[in-house]
């Protein structure tokens, strides 16, 4: 990007802007903050919700995890679209558990104070699990339509019927 100064800065003595040492910053490699975003939000859902014998790297193949421990700026080799049946099949179960755990607890609270969503995650206004969930699954390469018809059947198992009707 092209800086025009006027005049009157050009003798101006001092430390360097700030904007010119933000443009001599490498740029960051996108797809690696991306991978590194989607670790966090499996690390958030399962603290948040509880989520008991999850190891969250089982879920990444060795690039993957490789990929985790690198600087942000270099380009690294990221999981390809074929993968291995095995961490798919353990990338469905932890995102099946999400729905799972996030349904029970809030038909929990629910059924026992008649405490809303809003009240029981109080700093998480708006943020609906078994939604994050299928959206996590496009980054983890599984059907989002298995999340979402999960998430239905976990709805009528708790007797929330109204919910599962929408």
């Amino acid at each position: 990007p092209v800086l025009d100064t006027e005049d009157a800065w050009v003798s101006v003595e001092g430390p360097v802007s700030i904007v010119e040492l933000a443009l001599e910053q490498k740029r960051i490699h996108y797809p690696l903050v991306e991978h590194q975003f989607v670790l966090c939000t499996i690390l958030y859902a399962i603290m948040r919700l509880s989520l008991k014998g999850v190891k969250p790297l089982s879920l990444f193949d060795s690039k993957g995890k490789n990929a985790f421990f690198k600087d942000l700026t270099s380009i690294q080799l990221l999981p390809s679209g074929d993968m291995d049946p095995n961490v798919l099949s353990i990338r469905q179960q932890f995102l099946l558990k999400v729905v799972s755990a996030a349904v029970q607890t809030l038909c929990s609270s629910q059924k026992d104070k008649e405490v809303s969503e809003e009240e029981y995650f109080p700093f998480e206004k708006g943020k609906n699990w078994p939604t994050l969930a299928a959206d996590l699954a496009q980054y983890l390469q599984i059907s989002e339509d298995l999340v979402r018809r999960h998430y239905v059947c976990e709805l009528y198992s708790y007797g929330m019927d109204h919910l599962g009707e929408e």
